[in-house]
């Protein structure tokens, strides 16, 4: 029904031109026709370390702070949240668009096909924003926090730490078939993944090193049922699946059991490290686009091998890699969200979004 509304008013929109459409706020209207051409041409905001030094000095603190008490309470929540960064940067920029929820002329990335029912863990980036807003109010924006946050799940689980560039701003809505088109599924093979990065300018190299970020956290037993059961439509599993690993994963994951059912995505889902390569040589990785990068592509493979016997090299190319996708940025106009989930003023917000 929500998908029906959002396109016919898409449809009813596209018919109107801006001085028919109802002018509830008069000053805004007029403030948006003397900018619009601005807006069109808005270069992306510069990033830099340390953005928040003088504005909200305690930001960085604050953020890993929050981390380490939800670190606490559910391990694996902190692997929920870092892996925001890469469903958020990929869709538009690093802009927090993923965050938002969904209102009745929007529809949420949240429910897209690669989101609904794997992103988790929303609620911490809601306790961070709340810790922030009280130290110092309406400063750090909602992709600012993303970005921090997924650094330090790294940094507390044992992985490498390194400086972040803020000043990002927050997106005025989300886009849930940009997300369907740009996101990858578990099913991806390697030659998709290599495409798929080398739209955003990130290296193989950069692709393989950022699939690393599955060393800690879960995945659910329906993102790898075919390939235990059904791989490529051949009523097979997969043959590139060490056979006392395809066990193991038959008994978590029986076909017609439960599929919300989760398991770890390395040997060592609490600890970022380089198991996560090591599995995949061994052939043991859980979903489909993890062992491509090993068994279907040499040039994938090669990486994965150096990952797997150095795991310095991978910390530093891991780094690298999140560097480069934390600059993805959005050219949209934007704001610092007072709530994660919403824009700060959802009729004004409406209004743009019909208008441009």
């Amino acid at each position: 029904m929500l998908k029906q509304l959002a396109k016919q008013s898409k449809e009813r929109l596209r018919s109107e031109t801006p001085i028919m459409l109802p002018l509830r706020n008069l000053s805004l209207f007029i403030s948006l026709l003397c900018h619009a051409s601005l807006l069109s041409s808005l270069l992306a905001k510069e990033l830099e370390i340390g953005y928040y030094s003088d504005t909200c000095p305690d930001a960085e603190s604050i953020v890993r702070k929050v981390m380490r008490r939800a670190m606490v309470r559910e391990p694996r929540s902190i692997a929920s949240v870092m892996r925001l960064q890469f469903h958020d940067c990929f869709v538009n920029g690093c802009d927090g668009s993923v965050l938002m929820d969904e209102t009745e002329i929007m529809l949420g990335e949240k429910e897209a096909l690669s989101n609904i029912n794997s992103l988790r863990s929303f609620e911490v980036i809601d306790e961070i924003k709340e810790a922030l807003e009280e130290n110092c109010p309406g400063v750090v924006s909602c992709a600012d926090i993303i970005i921090m946050a997924s650094r330090d799940a790294v940094a507390l689980s044992g992985g490498p730490y390194w400086n972040v560039k803020l000043g990002r701003e927050d997106s005025l809505y989300a886009s849930q078939d940009d997300s369907n088109d740009i996101m990858p599924s578990p099913r991806a093979n390697a030659t998709m993944l290599i495409d798929l990065f080398s739209r955003f300018n990130l290296t193989i190299t950069d692709l393989v090193a950022l699939s690393g970020s599955h060393s800690i956290g879960e995945a659910r037993c329906f993102s790898i049922m075919f390939r235990l059961y059904n791989q490529s439509g051949s009523g097979r599993p997969d043959p590139n699946m060490d056979s006392k690993f395809r066990n193991k994963l038959d008994s978590l994951c029986p076909k017609g059991g439960d599929e919300n059912v989760t398991g770890g995505m390395d040997s060592t889902p609490v600890k970022f490290d380089n198991q996560y390569f090591k599995d995949l040589v061994q052939l043991r990785g859980f979903l489909n686009s993890d062992q491509t990068l090993f068994s279907d592509n040499i040039r994938t493979r090669k990486l994965v091998k150096k990952f797997s016997t150095d795991q310095e090299a991978f910390f530093k190319a891991f780094i690298k890699g999140m560097v480069k996708m934390g600059d993805l940025q959005s050219r949209r106009k934007g704001e610092i969200r007072r709530n994660c989930r919403v824009a700060n003023n959802q009729r004004e917000d409406d209004f743009l979004i019909r208008v441009f």
